[in-house]
């Protein structure tokens, strides 16, 4: 009879406590999201990291396109790819977490709240997003390398973070607001609107057609996203090009470049065209490669 009791007992509180615990650390299991967007972030940076590095002379000296390709040859081919450690050490991780991270919270969440797949879904991609901020100082680094004021004061990526050290912790994490503003409701956008834009477009009858509709999908998504906050990505390209001094905020860093730049929005979005392109470029390829390596693993 005790013996019975106590099984009953086991079979009573398994499904309450031990079995859903168990069903929500398995649903924490698949690494595949984070291993595809990993990839995806790398074939993206490789191929899009000169053009992403004239637009980035765009935004911080508010160049025109051909004055900042003309800023790249003289540089000098070996100067071209100057920079692209950090981006493919930080956007790699980033992009890794992004997915991944998105999948992981929304899993949780279903399991623990009662509220709309919705909001659910994009309190998941903010939380995603901020998450990636810890990564900052790679950003930081590449804003450095990138920036030719510097090109004599930091050799490569490992000097940038040493010389960074001298300054304090803080340091490594200067521009982190714009980046909070920027990754949070990004990541919420990508995530709601990336199903009903593939939805809208003509049905896939062969892989092909499949993998370029994910590109399309991706593009158009990137290169919106791109418009919306290229303002707060201006604000943290030069927030994160001053090297030591006063941390100033978003605010007074925005006006400060509204004044310099006549106080007229075309100056402060200069660039964007370009960002336009890369955008479409970049989001297409890392959508397009994610839905290919999901299907492969």
């Amino acid at each position: 009879m005790d013996t019975e009791a106590q099984n009953r007992s086991k079979d009573l509180v398994l499904p309450g406590s031990k079995q859903d615990l168990a069903q929500q650390i398995s649903c924490l299991g698949p690494t595949k999201y984070y291993i595809c967007g990993y990839f995806a972030a790398f074939t993206n940076i490789s191929t899009t990291f000169p053009i992403q590095k004239a637009l980035f002379r765009q935004q911080l000296y508010g160049l025109k396109t051909l004055e900042a390709v003309r800023q790249l040859k003289q540089d000098g081919f070996r100067l071209l790819y100057r920079g692209i450690l950090p981006p493919l050490l930080q956007k790699t991780t980033t992009v890794a977490l992004m997915f991944g991270l998105y999948e992981d919270f929304s899993c949780l969440l279903k399991r623990t709240t009662d509220g709309p797949e919705l909001l659910t879904r994009s309190v998941s991609a903010v939380l995603a997003g901020t998450a990636e901020a810890t990564l900052t100082p790679f950003e930081r680094v590449q804003t450095l390398l990138q920036d030719r004021r510097h090109h004599r004061r930091f050799t490569n990526t490992f000097d940038a973070f040493k010389a960074l050290k001298a300054y304090g912790f803080r340091e490594y994490y200067r521009g982190l607001v714009p980046i909070l503003l920027r990754n949070g409701p990004s990541n919420a956008l990508f995530f709601a609107l990336r199903g009903p834009i593939k939805e809208s477009l003509p049905e896939a009858t062969t892989y092909s057609t499949n993998v370029l509709n994910d590109f399309i999908c991706g593009g158009c998504l990137g290169s919106m996203l791109g418009i919306m906050f290229y303002p707060i990505n201006v604000v943290k390209a030069r927030m994160q090009s001053q090297v030591g001094g006063e941390f100033q905020s978003f605010t007074k860093v925005f006006m400060k470049i509204w004044k310099e730049r006549d106080g007229k929005l075309s100056n402060v979005m200069r660039g964007v065209h370009l960002n336009y392109h890369r955008s479409i470029l970049s989001w297409g390829i890392i959508n397009a490669t994610y839905e290919i390596l999901l299907k492969l693993i």
